[in-house]
């Protein structure tokens, strides 16, 4: 039992202290608000697409490829945003509101945790799984976002500009790239290998931190029921439905950590940014992703451990 602690909190506590040194950095006023903007973009169109290969480029497709963990993730995504849109329309009355909060519930920050997660609890070298739900449900994500906010808003979504900002998504194009050198059997010099290997270590940590400096923890939520609603859902009710049924089908070690990792990652911060630039209550949007983040970190520890008392992962 001891030693699955350990385990755990060696999964957890490097995300908490890159958290906490991004927070300082933002204490210390080392980096101003449009700076970490700034450079978490340069992050998002840079690193993450050479991560995204890596991980891809790196390991036997073929042995890790499975179809039904993709069904079953993309499963649980459309039924907790087709189950959370009654279920918000109960509890809130201001469109605005409801659209933020349902892509609260949904939308995990699936990108910048789940990486991290799965090395830290499977090595680096076992993460294949998780990069490859990454390709499927990020653009996923997008669509289902840009579709909540429009309807909220009384708006049209315009699929043709969804499309194009899918196809021109950076970690799409980094997983397509890996996938066509891995099917026409190309392969990196090794100098380019090294490289690329690096960036991909490194990005995880990078943006961890650049998360941690972009929160401003002096805002006060004025929704304090919208808050707590949403962030027991995303952490607790929909982490328990997804891990609960990837464990009734089968689904061990990787990919069983591959469905949580998506499942209990914190509200994504491009909830945010959407949700200011769509009309959505941008204040309400920021502190789920402020509040959800430090708090998965306890949130993901339990699930671990509890999966790995059961000797599951």
């Amino acid at each position: 039992m001891f030693s699955n602690f350990v385990i755990c909190v060696k999964a957890v506590l490097p995300l908490m202290i890159y958290l906490g040194i991004g927070a300082v950095v933002r204490k210390g006023k080392l980096l101003s608000g449009d700076e970490v903007h700034r450079i978490n973009h340069m992050v998002f169109l840079v690193f993450f697409p050479v991560l995204m290969f890596d991980n891809l480029y790196s390991a036997k497709i073929d042995e890790v490829f499975d179809l039904k963990l993709i069904i079953l993730a993309v499963s649980i995504i459309l039924g907790v945003f087709v189950l959370s849109i009654p279920f918000v329309s109960r509890i809130e009355t201001d469109p605005r509101k409801k659209s933020v909060m349902v892509q609260g519930i949904y939308r995990s920050n699936f990108v910048i945790m789940g990486i991290p997660i799965s090395i830290n609890i499977m090595g680096a070298g076992n993460v294949a799984s998780t990069a490859i739900l990454l390709a499927v449900i990020v653009p996923l994500y997008n669509v289902l976002a840009v579709f909540i906010l429009e309807y909220y808003r009384g708006g049209k979504a315009d699929w043709k500009d969804i499309g194009k900002r899918i196809a021109t998504n950076p970690i799409i194009l980094g997983a397509l790239t890996a996938i066509i050198f891995l099917f026409f059997d190309w392969h990196l010099p090794d100098l380019l290998e090294g490289v690329v290997s690096d960036m991909s270590h490194a990005t995880g940590i990078i943006a961890l931190i650049l998360l941690g400096a972009s929160f401003d923890y002096r805002s006060v939520s004025r929704e304090k029921r919208n808050l707590i609603i949403c962030i027991v859902c995303k952490l607790l009710v929909v982490p328990a439905i997804g891990i609960s049924l990837a464990i009734l089908l089968g689904f061990t070690d990787a990919k069983l950590v591959a469905i949580l990792a998506m499942c209990a990652a914190p509200t994504a911060v491009s909830s945010f940014t959407m949700a200011e630039s769509m009309e959505g209550d941008g204040e309400l949007a920021g502190n789920i992703v402020i509040f959800s983040t430090p708090i998965s970190c306890i949130t993901i520890f339990c699930w671990l451990f509890l999966l790995k008392s059961l000797g599951l992962i």
